[in-house]
């Protein structure tokens, strides 16, 4: 495959795990990163061999030596910049959630659909064998009819300025985690398993406000239509990082230790009547699996999992969820 040759919006702290580290392992080059301090984006270069640093973010979209362009800007600035990244004829690999809400996620949709420009929305997770793995286990019958479902993140609290808790920026625990709680619990439920039968509902919601409008937690609950329930707990202050995905079955449930960072802790445990065991996916990192499929994607075609429509129906749930916790969507 030819190197992608990735522009880079910001110089932030996810660069590394999700775009910097996979072009390194399948031989993309990183060309090209601006900042809103061009120290930052300096340190970055240098830190990470990026060939150029620009004046501004549009400086990137627009450059011609960048093929694709990587957004993980805060969450307030997806949009926007995923926007002019289609309007440059640029596909992009934006950091989730893909916008505010469902209207502005929506209105990028569409932009991408009428230029006929790539965008994925990076929920890396379900690239990963883990998840396939367990999303496997669930169909196979192995754990009977499914029961419930839980999805639980917790992370320490970010720093006081970050913009993860910032209502401008669409900052909150359900935009940063919460969102991938629902977005599995969609996928699995796109699944043909037995006691899931297609796209929860969302039963109820509760938050914990940092500040007017910006939840600190925010535990989310779903009905599937046939029968089982689900559950999303998110919180931004826990004590240590956390990141599971409990599937219960009638017959046996599965544990995945680690959906989100795999390349730390692959491991699946699952239960029945019969036995207990621990089996491995693999710690090659998901990002490295997203970025490779969105390579295939932009220069061969290869399908995707997923596309623009589904990340409006998921902010679409993310607004649904806030207004059942009594809070306005961003």
């Amino acid at each position: 495959m030819t190197a992608l040759r990735i522009g880079v919006l910001g110089a932030s702290r996810i660069a590394e795990k999700a775009i910097v580290g996979p072009a390194q392992d399948l031989g993309h080059r990183i060309v090209a990163v601006a900042a809103r301090d061009p120290r930052r984006a300096e340190a970055f270069a240098e830190k990470y061999g990026v060939e150029r640093v620009l004046g501004s973010y549009r400086d990137v979209v627009e450059d011609t030596e960048v093929d694709v362009v990587y957004n993980p800007l805060a969450n307030g600035l997806h949009a926007p910049w995923n926007l002019a990244a289609i309007a440059a004829g640029k596909p992009v690999l934006s950091e989730k959630p893909f916008a505010r809400n469902e209207n502005e996620a929506a209105t990028v949709a569409k932009a991408a659909r009428d230029a006929g420009v790539p965008v994925l929305e990076g929920f890396h997770y379900l690239f990963h064998p883990v998840t396939r793995r367990a999303f496997a286990l669930a169909g196979d019958g192995e754990l009977g009819r499914i029961e419930r479902v839980e999805v639980r993140m917790a992370m320490p609290a970010p720093a006081d300025d970050d913009p993860r808790w910032s209502l401008e920026l669409a900052g909150g625990a359900l935009m940063d985690l919460g969102c991938y709680g629902i977005h599995l619990m969609r996928a699995l439920g796109a699944v043909s398993v037995d006691g899931l039968g297609g796209a929860p509902e969302i039963v109820r919601a509760q938050a914990e406000q940092r500040s007017p409008g910006v939840d600190a937690r925010c535990d989310v609950e779903f009905a599937f239509p046939g029968g089982a329930s689900g559950l999303s707990t998110n919180s931004m202050v826990a004590e240590d990082y956390s990141f599971t995905i409990r599937i219960m079955g009638s017959d046996g449930e599965v544990l995945v230790h680690d959906f989100i960072r795999p390349d730390r802790d692959d491991r699946l445990t699952v239960r029945t009547s019969a036995e207990e065991r621990v089996e491995h996916a693999g710690t090659r990192p998901s990002y490295t699996y997203q970025l490779e499929a969105f390579a295939a994607h932009v220069r061969h075609g290869a399908p995707l999992p997923f596309g623009v429509d589904d990340a409006v129906t998921n902010m679409a749930y993310v607004d649904a969820a806030y207004r059942a916790a009594g809070l306005a969507p961003r």
